[in-house]
């Protein structure tokens, strides 16, 4: 019987996967549903057994079976790792993804699964976090906080109850890591929430999943249920989210899952010392994790080896928008903006020009072509003004106009607000306000008819202004100086980065496209 291997991940089955594999069946093969490996243009990915190994084929639909099976379809891609988007990758933690039945004991063992689990536990809690710290793995949800510190205080942490929480409610746009590793590879995340309870003394975790995402839900409660006995006397549970950006934040998810609604919480006490039930929780992304298996087993050094300045290891991209090769690519630390984009991307799927990339989901930085020399780096980004998050990118060619994204930064924020302080609040709904009155005034612009203050001809908003001329500045260029200062109170004032980053694509956008508010264009950067 022909064995054949066919994604199960939500974007496969999106395109069509289930149809694919029901054919397969149908024609007397043994199919085996794998995750994604992470490159959607060729999904459905088919691969064969055979005698060289697996052969891929791809994109395929049900009608394609029969060429397939003859190994004659136009699609045929060969040995799926030999492609040019996955033979530069070094995948540490996605490297099952596509390879193995999610939710077989058997083939995550037989892929060195729970080595590190094992490793872990025949030593001391402290010999573990500090390995932890000599990998240099840092968070990899936004922040970068080195984990290790985290784990220590809170195995430091005085407490009779210590808790483990995983953060999957990925509600960046143009990221889908942690879908794409709890779907294809759910022992991963397990053993290594196992891994941080054995270091810091926990004996229950949860692992906080957004609702749209049903298909993870689903998948890591039946590996919970398949691993229970062998990470016991640790516990795991999944609690599904509710839908709000605002519960991606630590703080607000914690409140989330003891059934209170998703606020941010003031800090101090930090989680780590007061967090889940007012006891000492860990509360790591799920690529945090899931890299800590790899560490565990292969040791520190191996993880540091890789990497660049202070952002050691790999990290997953995420590559979405208008891109040729929507997909994830695993690698280390110090690529470049530019070969992600063009090399690994392809560029825009349009085929036009690239115009902008925004770096780090809805809160994420704007960049032109001229900074894709940014090499891809914590600090060097933070030094560019914008941020990695959850490494995802989304490419815009240049038919974007950006003026009217940086508005729809602020009408984000104004929409996901949790609502407790007042920067975010109110000054996300005054920076809509503010753009429209840019792009009103624009050369050929037009008012966008969104309630609240408006700027026309016997409008609220222009009555408004009328009454202190000398105050309020209506022109472009005031309205300008006008939202810088909202930003800088936004990014200093707000109590957590849902306010605090939303400047950072509204004033990367103004400064790097300032013809989009109707201001003259930059002069052409050298390195463009």
């Amino acid at each position: 019987m022909m064995r054949v291997f066919i994604s199960r991940d939500m974007a496969s089955v999106a395109l069509g996967a289930d149809d694919v594999a029901r054919a397969f069946a149908q024609a007397g093969c043994e199919v085996v549903r794998t995750g994604s490996r992470g490159l959607f243009s060729i999904e459905p990915l088919v691969e064969v057994d055979t005698d060289a190994g697996r052969i891929g084929f791809g994109p395929v639909g049900p009608d394609d079976v029969a060429a397939v099976l003859e190994g004659s379809h136009a699609s045929r891609l060969g040995p799926v790792a030999e492609l040019p988007f996955f033979a530069g990758q070094q995948r540490f933690t996605f490297a099952r993804c596509g390879v193995i039945d999610p939710l077989s004991l058997t083939d995550y063992a037989a892929q060195d699964g729970w080595v590190g689990l094992e490793k872990a536990r025949a030593q001391a809690p402290q010999a573990v976090v500090d390995t932890v710290k000599g990998s240099g793995l840092r968070g990899r949800g936004g922040a970068g906080f080195p984990t290790g510190i985290k784990w220590q205080t809170v195995l430091d942490a005085p407490a009779d109850e210590k808790f483990i929480v995983s953060n999957a409610d990925e509600g960046d746009s143009g990221t889908f890591a942690d879908r794409m590793l709890m779907e294809g590879d759910p022992f991963c995340l397990i053993e290594g929430m196992a891994i941080a309870a054995h270091a810091v003394g926990a004996r229950h975790g949860y692992i906080y999943i957004r609702s749209e995402y049903p298909f993870c839900i689903a998948t890591m409660r039946a590996a919970i249920e398949a691993s229970a006995h062998i990470v016991a006397p640790f516990t795991l549970e999944v609690r599904e989210g509710a839908g709000a950006y605002v519960c991606g934040e630590e703080t607000a998810l914690l409140d989330s899952i003891e059934g209170k609604r998703g606020q941010v919480r003031a800090k101090p006490p930090l989680p780590a010392l007061q967090g889940l039930f007012g006891q000492p929780t860990v509360i790591n992304n799920v690529l945090s994790l899931a890299a800590v298996p790899f560490i565990l087993s292969e040791g520190a050094e191996a993880y540091a080896a890789v990497g660049f300045g202070r952002s050691r290891g790999t990290m997953p991209v995420q590559l979405a928008g208008n891109v040729k090769h929507g997909g994830l690519y695993e690698i280390g630390f110090g690529i470049t903006l530019g070969e992600l984009v063009n090399e690994i991307g392809g560029g825009t799927a349009s085929g036009r020009p690239v115009r902008a990339v925004q770096v780090g989901g809805p809160l994420g930085a704007y960049f032109p072509p001229g900074m894709f020399h940014l090499p891809f780096d914590y600090e060097a980004f933070a030094q560019a003004g914008g941020l990695i998050g959850h490494a995802g990118i989304t490419v815009f060619d240049d038919s974007v106009d950006m003026a009217h994204m940086a508005r729809f930064a602020m009408e984000f924020c104004a929409a996901e607000s949790c609502g407790k302080c007042t920067p975010c609040r109110i000054g996300s709904t005054r920076g809509v306000e503010i753009m429209d009155r840019i792009i009103a005034q624009r050369p050929g612009g037009e008012e966008k008819k969104d309630p609240g203050l408006r700027w026309d001809d016997g409008g609220l908003g222009k009555a408004l202004y009328s009454r202190s001329p000398s105050r309020i500045d209506v022109s472009i260029e005031g309205q300008t100086a006008l939202l810088r200062d909202l930003a800088d109170t936004m990014k200093y004032g707000s109590l957590c980065a849902l306010g605090g980053f939303t400047p950072y694509p509204v004033l990367s956008a103004l400064d790097y496209f300032p013809e989009d508010f109707g201001a003259p264009a930059p002069i052409k950067e050298a390195a463009e």
